[in-house]
This record gives structure tokens, sequence and C-alpha cells, in this order.
């Protein structure tokens, strides 16, 4: 069940503690992929491992509006790009809990796309797990699928996604184009230190990874992959005796 899409009386009904939060991030994906790629595959993720479980399981989990904008002045340089401080993305995601968990959903799976938000959402979830009354763990959509295709930035796995979940959002005319500005690794390194801040400072167009290797077919895929993985946590979320 999407939130924005129900009423409150349809979520009075629902018979279940657990809730999925997608997080995303509104940020340059070279110059073929919409600004909304984080945001979008998140909330993809999101709905095909709310469906998963239902099917498995017969329960409708509340799938709550997706988080927009996140950790991201990495890609500052490029335009259209919006950012928060960690302490405004934390202090926010931590209120949406609250509020889900005020209803009952007390039990709460962020879905997150952007790999900028990770750190932040690790300790986040511990915090309020510890200290709010709610139990809440986040997963990286990305992170949780085996894939021949390298992740990248705007590279093979995300261009696929979108290929697949909003095709009509895919510049083709400016894929050859990404990729042939397209950095193959994400930083500079240096003894296990990567020297570069910036995304513009190791890629000329923001793109990391060859974009014209992801295709639909293998975007169906990863959603899939994903969605499973999600749901088998959904699971594990839903039987975890919860301490404290």
């Amino acid at each position: 069940m999407h939130l924005s899409e129900s009423t409150w009386p349809e979520v009075r009904e629902l018979d279940t503690d657990l809730a999925i939060l997608p997080v995303g991030s509104t940020e340059q994906h070279g110059p073929h992929a919409p600004l909304g790629t984080d945001q979008l595959t998140a909330e993809a993720v999101a709905a095909a491992g709310a469906a998963a479980y239902e099917s498995e399981t017969g329960v409708d989990i509340p799938v709550a509006p997706a988080i927009p904008v996140g950790i991201a002045a990495e890609h500052r340089a490029f335009d259209g790009t919006l950012w928060v401080s960690p302490d405004t993305f934390r202090a926010y995601v931590r209120e949406t809990v609250a509020s889900l968990a005020h209803h009952g959903f007390d039990r709460v799976v962020i879905v997150n796309g952007h790999g900028g938000n990770t750190d932040a959402l690790r300790e986040l979830t511990g915090e309020i797990s510890r200290h709010d009354e709610a139990y809440a763990v986040a997963v990286t959509w990305f992170d949780g699928v085996d894939s021949d295709l390298p992740m990248g930035h705007g590279g093979g796995r995300e261009t696929a996604v979108l290929r697949y979940i909003r095709p009509e959002l895919v510049d083709e005319a400016q894929v050859e184009a990404a990729s042939e500005g397209a950095s193959e690794g994400w930083g500079e390194w240096v003894a296990g230190v990567n020297l570069a801040h910036d995304s513009a400072e190791f890629t000329d167009n923001g793109v990391v990874g060859d974009p014209t290797a992801g295709t639909a077919d293998h975007g169906e895929q990863l959603v899939d992959d994903a969605a499973a993985a999600l749901c088998d946590l959904l699971s594990a979320v839903a039987g975890r005796d919860r301490v404290g």
C-alpha cells in the first residue's frame, strides 16, 4: 500500500507493524539520466519488495512517500543537484520514522538508493532502535544484489533499472557520450584514502562506469533480485525480538 495513494481508514485497517520508507537523492547522474534516479530506483525496489512480501505472507505493508533530498554535496558542481546537511537528513528521517511508529508501524525498513546516505542511515537506525519507540534498519538496494554490471554512478546498473522502470526518462541520444566521458572508478585513491571529496574532481560529466552496458532486461532482473532480498529482510525484521 502506498500511503500517499490511500485513505486514513484504509491505513487503519492494515494488520502489520512493518513499514517501508524509501530514501533517495536529487543529484546529477550524467547527461543521460534524471536527477531523481536514486529516488526512482528506491521507490521501485520498495514497491516490488512490498508486493513480494504480500504475495508470500498475505500481509500488506505501507510504503511511505520517498524522501527525495539527501546527503549529496559531493555532486554540487553539477546543475540541479540538491543536498542537505547530514544532521538535517538524519532529523528528517528520524521524525518520519517516529510518525510511522505513532500509527503502530514501529518496525521500519528504510530502502535507500544513494550511497552518500549510507553511513548516516547506519548511524541513525542504531540511534532509533536504542532510544526511540521504533526499530529500524536500512538497506541500500544495490548492495543487496549480485550482478555482472558494476555499480558506478549513472553507470550500467542504474541505467539498466531506469530503462526498465522509466525508459522515457533516459536520454538515449546522450548515452554514448555519457560513456565516453565517464571515469572508470569512484575517486582518487592513495594508501586506501580517497583524495577527492567531490565527483567533479574525477569525472568530467558526472558518470562513473559504462551506462551502455545496462539493458532493460538487466534492470528487470536487478529489481526482481532487490525485491527478493527486501522480502527476506522484511521477514527477518518482522520476526526479530526487540531488545531494550
